[in-house]
């Protein structure tokens, strides 16, 4: 039943409710009290003077006892409200108009006394019951037989002891029966008023609840969407919302990335298979014809065979180590230390790493370097890697006589690099998977000792620089290669 949000803030706003109700019970009944208190001495501030002018009990300047008893049995018997004490100058209770059995005092303190003759301090002025020790009343007091000659006080308590029992049941169930009829009501409209708040307030939390569910039961494939909320009015539950629906874009994002991750995996681990095998058989092959035949070869024909294994181990070699090589730049193994370089200088570099290759076969390699050129912002690295497999299919695709060419150029805060030569070029259907892993072309023309992993390795790392890398290409005409790479600006 308080499995639920609403429900617990349903049932903790009937408790606060109730709670209120109660202290407004017990803060009313005093402040009532207290009024009443406050009022009645206010209004009969003078009764303890008009008792003794009333009744004449000064004559001659001297205290008439015979009037005072009259006094007092005509009080106790038409103003049971009210009980008259005749008190000596210490306090000390002389004579008094209450049952003598009920009498706890044999003094009252002469302090509130006091205060009250010289209007001290604000009303009510509380002083001793003689009918209770803990108990304080409000009063009337005047001194006799005068105030220059006092021989003691006329002590009125307002409300006597039978007048305080009758007004306290009285108020009691007034109190009770207003009390009980206020708190209901405002604990019904509270109440309705607090479930609507919390409604509104919980719909919110609901509905993102209902998004979490429902996300998770689509197997974290399914997108969360929330409207916006305003950018001013945004609370926490927007806030959360918010970032719960970019959490679920992520989570999906993932998800996607592993699903391609673990198809390509598949699909490397097929190539591989099929690619490896070919070497290996090779290498088989001739090691066994060399081990079946050995006697009937020439010293010739085994070096032969001997070199050929060796060229299939050595391919064999780089393509795994090749593989290894991009696996690692998928998982991430190795993060990119990303900082300002010169691409001329190391383009410069690199055509000099080339130079003995590209005069066997008589090949031109040129560089282009405006002035002024920005630094890129790259792993200098891992961009030396990618510029050697770039030339390096350069050089084999390049007839004898050719030309390669590498243009630096400075476009829109980036670096651009273009590494273009004379070769046969590539066909329009195979242009657009030379950046798969193991693409070999239909045409003949690619590297038959690489394993089709350059391109894949090239492109994997100008994503780790947050650069990026096309091709362009006629048969018959070349290949161009474009890098792109963020500048520094300077």
């Amino acid at each position: 039943m308080l499995k639920t949000l609403y429900a617990r803030l349903s049932l903790w706003l009937i408790l606060l409710l109730s709670a209120i109700g109660l202290l407004y019970i017990v803060l009313n009944n005093w402040a009532l009290h207290r009024h009443l208190q406050r009022l009645d001495q206010q209004l009969n501030q003078n009764l303890a003077s008009a008792i003794v002018a009333d009744r004449n009990l000064v004559r001659q300047g001297r205290l008439n006892e015979a009037a005072l008893k009259k006094t007092f049995q005509l009080y106790m018997t038409i103003n049971p409200a009210i009980e008259i004490y005749l008190l000596a100058l210490d306090g000390t209770i002389l004579s008094y108009s209450a049952d003598p059995a009920k009498i706890k005092r044999k003094k009252v303190s002469l302090q509130p006394i006091r205060a009250f003759l010289k209007m001290e301090k604000p009303y009510p002025l509380l002083g001793d019951d003689p009918r209770d020790h803990t108990r304080r009343k409000a009063f009337s007091v005047t001194p006799v037989p005068s105030k220059d000659k006092p021989e003691g006080y006329l002590y009125v308590v307002l409300r006597g002891e039978q007048y305080a029992k009758a007004e306290q049941l009285a108020r009691n169930g007034f109190l009770l029966q207003s009390s009980f009829q206020a708190l209901v009501i405002s604990l019904v409209v509270g109440l309705l008023a607090g479930l609507m708040v919390f409604r509104m307030l919980t719909r919110r939390l609901h509905l993102l609840s209902e998004k979490i569910t429902a996300f998770e039961q689509s197997g974290f494939t399914a997108p969360v969407h929330f409207d916006a909320p305003p950018k001013k009015g945004a609370d926490e539950i927007d806030v959360l919302a918010t970032g719960f629906e970019h959490m679920a874009a992520k989570i999906r994002r993932q998800i996607e990335i592993m699903t391609e991750q673990d198809a390509l995996r598949r699909r490397l681990v097929a190539q591989v298979s099929h690619d490896l095998r070919t070497p290996l058989a090779s290498i088989l092959g001739y090691l066994e014809r060399l081990q079946l035949r050995k006697g009937d070869l020439s010293e010739q024909q085994r070096r032969d065979l001997v070199d050929v294994a060796v060229r299939q181990g050595k391919r064999l070699s780089r393509m795994v180590e090749e593989l290894f090589e991009l696996a690692g730049l998928e998982a991430r193994e190795r993060a990119p230390d990303i900082e300002p370089c010169s691409i001329a200088e190391l383009g410069q570099d690199i055509l000099q790493k080339y130079a003995v290759e590209a005069a066997a076969k008589n090949i031109k390699m040129t560089i282009e370097a405006p002035p002024g050129l920005p630094l890129a912002l790259a792993d200098i690295a891992m961009l030396e890697r990618v510029f050697d497999n770039l030339l390096t299919n350069a050089l084999v695709h390049t007839p004898e006589n050719g030309e390669i060419s590498l243009s630096l150029a400075a476009r829109n805060n980036q670096v651009e690099v273009r590494i273009a030569d004379s070769g046969n070029g590539i066909p329009a259907s195979e242009l657009q998977h030379i950046f798969e892993p193991f693409f070999q072309g239909e045409s003949g023309s690619m590297n038959p000792d690489h394993a089709g992993l350059g391109l894949a390795i090239a492109r994997r790392i100008m994503e780790l620089l947050h650069g990026s890398i096309e091709a362009s290409s006629r048969e018959g005409q070349g290949t161009v290669f474009t890098l792109t790479l963020p500048a520094t600006g300077k």
